[in-house]
């Protein structure tokens, strides 16, 4: 497994990378195709709190989907444990689904399958504090200054709406870009409450289609409240 630890307005020392290199190699005994694991760390001067400066991004890349994990804390460090454990329940998760999909058994529910796994406690306190600290700046409609905005970009791939549901998870985001293997349309997936989670495609500039609800892995859709 090849580690890649690199820093942007952050020194990357080597008391850090060791410390890395002896977690992540727990990676492996959970996902043993893994090629190669990509960490970033930075460091944001215009945080509003201490405790949220330093940002870590751990990817999981092998033979099937990335797996992505990232976290904010006051050092590297803490960071790192935040983002490591984010990482470990994503790859337990892809590894008990693919369990699931070989067996053809209904998948369990993420909240099920994950809500008896344990959490460190000084994890969960930062992780806590620094959640709680964002909802104060949502509510007083804080800004923050200077607009920072990142782009990345992908390859387009095809694939399924399930299989965009399984991947969006896998990387922690809320939504997820995809072209979707059935229409061949560009189509987003994003969360919605519960459960639920919609998709947005685009068309050819025509009127919009009629909206329709359809079920995970051929699963009949739950009734309607």
């Amino acid at each position: 497994m090849d580690l890649n630890v690199s820093g942007r307005n952050v020194t990357i020392t080597e008391r850090f990378q060791d410390y890395t290199a002896d977690r992540l190699a727990k990676v492996e005994a959970i996902a043993p195709k893994v090629q190669r694991v990509e960490v970033k760390v930075s460091r944001d001067a215009h945080a509003r709190t201490a405790s949220s400066q330093v940002t870590v991004e751990v990817t999981v890349l092998g033979s099937g989907p990335a797996i992505r994990a990232e976290a904010r804390a006051a050092d590297k460090f803490s960071a790192f444990d935040l983002t490591f454990a984010k990482l470990l329940e994503r790859l337990r998760r892809a590894r008990d689904r693919q369990k699931v999909h070989h067996g053809r058994h209904i998948p369990q529910k993420v909240h099920d399958a994950t809500g008896a796994l344990p959490v460190a406690g000084s994890a969960a306190t930062l992780a806590e504090q620094v959640l709680e600290e964002q909802r104060e700046r949502d509510a007083a409609g804080v800004l923050e200054t200077p607009v920072e905005i990142r782009t990345k970009s992908f390859p387009a791939l095809s694939m399924s709406v399930d299989d965009a549901v399984d991947n969006m998870e896998l990387v922690g985001h809320p939504f997820y870009l995809f072209i979707d293997e059935a229409t061949s349309r560009p189509s987003v997936v994003y969360r919605r409450k519960g459960w639920s989670y919609g998709i947005i495609q685009l068309n050819d500039a025509g009127p919009g289609d009629t909206p329709a609800v359809s079920g995970y892995r051929g699963a009949e859709p739950a009734p309607a409240e």
